[in-house]
């Protein structure tokens, strides 16, 4: 446990603040955030049931606990989102109950969502003065901000670069950005790492530990357990809607937080958990044999056989003229897990849309399952076989408005028609089948997809993919990102699955440990370029593929 003394910010006054800026809440001796007793249902749904814990002054305050155990609900209440059913909330001792989350920022409360809140067709400023009061709101005070941020904490962002336009990590570079501006007194931070390199978020957490040394309170929500003992220091977990434990980061191990998680004990913690999380000692199984890949001679011989999805010189230009995939390479071979690291912005998105057919090259093609598909349209790929998961699964992936039967049967709804109409009941058979065969859990298929925890919501994206028939490859991009360990789990699970039938798999991911644990092996995408491969039996893969990611190494 960290000694340092910590003084709490000092208020900015109302008369002398920039415009848009809030005045900070005092901070004297009472938690800069208290929920007493706090209940919180939708219908007959329980989401918060008695939950009460403090929030000091100057701390990391880590909430921990499984998709559908309330974190995020207990953010959206402090931010004025939703309201509370029962139950006080304290804001420096005081009644706080916040009408929207233009009070709560008024009152000193900032929040970066596990989703983006960005307006796409704006550029990174037209966002970040979004709200400002004002008929002409100053830009030349929020680019001395910009400058601010940049200069204390790393934070980078381009101005006059339109949001729809920038990479997913890029995006959440701005949310981070967007809640540092008003000076917060109390930071709500909801998987806010789930989109950042290993460097990137090595330096946000340097900055969180910042933030609070300053006397700013940080709430985080995360499920990577490696952060909530570098950087946190208190915890409280969550299940069910109720608090199960928590207390001093240094009394407490990763083990325990995990068991307290998931309500059991955590015995033959499988490898790629273990990375994800920060678990080590004896209840981390060693690296999973994830199908006919567990020698080198397998490899080798795996390596001889005609590859399932191959990519040969494949260019694709950016809005702007640039090259964000230059002359790439790329086999897939059946039955094999190749993954792709690198940080958020070095042409692996672009990859990813080009081999889908949502993004056409300039130059190159791409080949699936011996056919020539460089222009084939999305349809075509999956009739040929190609499941693909793509990083954005809102705006990418889902329609959140449709049901879930309706979002598992995606480009298949003509397999349901009954005298030119959609068959219901057809649908909604086989969508319980597929949802009870994936465990995506929910009321119902009938119920809107937007009702699910975003692992349910990743879960019934994997089973719409990988119950393609036939199915031939797989195309995951990031497809653990914010997702607690049992859907971690879940879905390391049906990656293994469908490699150990033959599968090809390619997984695209900055969690570099996972990508150790569960690939055959590694390329790294720089600027715009994969180098490699590095052999994950190489006992030195992990620090030859960081070298590569910070472009360090041949």
């Amino acid at each position: 446990m960290r000694t340092t003394a910590r003084t709490a910010p000092a208020a900015v006054p109302a008369d002398t603040a920039p415009s848009g800026t809030p005045k900070a809440p005092g901070t004297g001796d009472a938690p800069a955030l208290s929920l007493r007793a706090v209940r919180r249902t939708f219908g007959p749904t329980v989401a918060l049931d008695d939950v009460t814990l403090d929030v000091a002054h100057g701390e990391v305050h880590c909430i921990l606990g499984e998709n559908g155990a309330g974190k995020s609900t207990l953010c959206n209440i402090v931010f004025g989102t939703v309201p509370v059913s029962s139950g006080d909330v304290l804001l420096d001792g005081a009644p706080f109950a916040p009408a929207s989350p233009a009070d709560a920022i008024g009152r000193g409360v900032s929040m970066v969502h596990q989703h983006f809140s960005l307006v796409p067709t704006l550029t990174v400023e037209e966002n970040l003065l979004l709200g400002r009061s004002g008929l002409r709101p100053d830009r030349r005070a929020l680019r001395e901000r910009l400058a601010e941020l940049r200069a204390d904490f790393g934070l980078v962002v381009d101005p006059s670069a339109r949001v729809d336009r920038l990479s997913v990590g890029e995006r959440q570079q701005v949310e981070i950005v967007k809640a540092l501006l008003p000076h917060p007194a109390l930071v709500l931070l909801d998987e806010p790492t789930g989109v950042l390199g290993p460097a990137e978020i090595d330096g946000f957490l340097s900055t969180v530990r910042r933030i609070a040394d300053s006397g700013t309170a940080v709430v985080l929500i995360t499920h990577k357990l490696a952060e909530v003992m570098r950087v946190g220091d208190r915890a409280t977990v969550l299940r069910g809607g109720r608090v199960v434990g928590g207390g001093r980061i240094a009394d407490l191990t990763p083990e325990r937080l995990v068991t307290l998680m998931v309500g059991r004990e955590i015995g033959g913690l499988d490898a790629v958990l273990a990375a994800t999380l920060g678990v080590t000692g004896p209840d981390v199984a060693g690296p999973p044999a994830h199908g006919p890949t567990t020698t080198r001679a397998r490899a080798r011989a795996r390596a001889e056989e005609p590859a399932i999805l191959e990519v040969r010189g494949l260019t694709v230009l950016g809005p702007e003229g640039a090259r964000r995939v230059d002359g790439v390479d790329l086999a897939v071979a059946p039955g094999e897990i190749v993954g792709i690291a690198g940080v958020e912005g070095n042409g692996q998105s672009e990859l990813v849309a080009a081999v889908s057919g949502s993004l056409a090259p300039e130059a190159g093609s791409i080949h699936l399952a011996g056919e020539t598909v460089t222009r084939a349209s999305p349809a075509r790929r999956a009739a040929l076989g190609l499941g693909v998961v793509p990083e954005d699964r809102h705006h990418e992936a889902v329609v959140p408005g449709l049901s879930v039967a309706e979002n598992l049967l995606l480009g298949r709804l003509r397999e349901h028609r009954r005298f030119l109409l959609l068959d219901r009941r057809s649908m909604r058979t086989r969508a319980d089948e597929l949802a009870e065969r994936f465990d995506v859990r929910t009321a119902g298929t009938d119920a809107p997809l937007s009702s699910l925890s975003g692992g349910n919501q990743q879960k019934a994206v994997l089973a719409r993919e990988l119950s393609l028939d036939p199915l031939t490859c797989v195309v995951a991009a990031h497809p653990t990102r914010g997702l607690d360990l049992g859907a971690v789990d879940d879905v390391v699970t049906r990656l293994r699955e469908a490699a150990h039938r033959g599968v090809g798999v390619l997984v695209v991911s900055s969690e570099l440990p996972e990508l150790l644990a569960l690939c055959d092996r590694i390329l790294v995408a720089y600027r715009g370029r994969l180098l490699g491969p590095v052999p994950c039996t190489d006992p030195d893969a992990r620090d030859r593929v960081a070298r590569l990611m910070m472009g360090t190494a041949a």
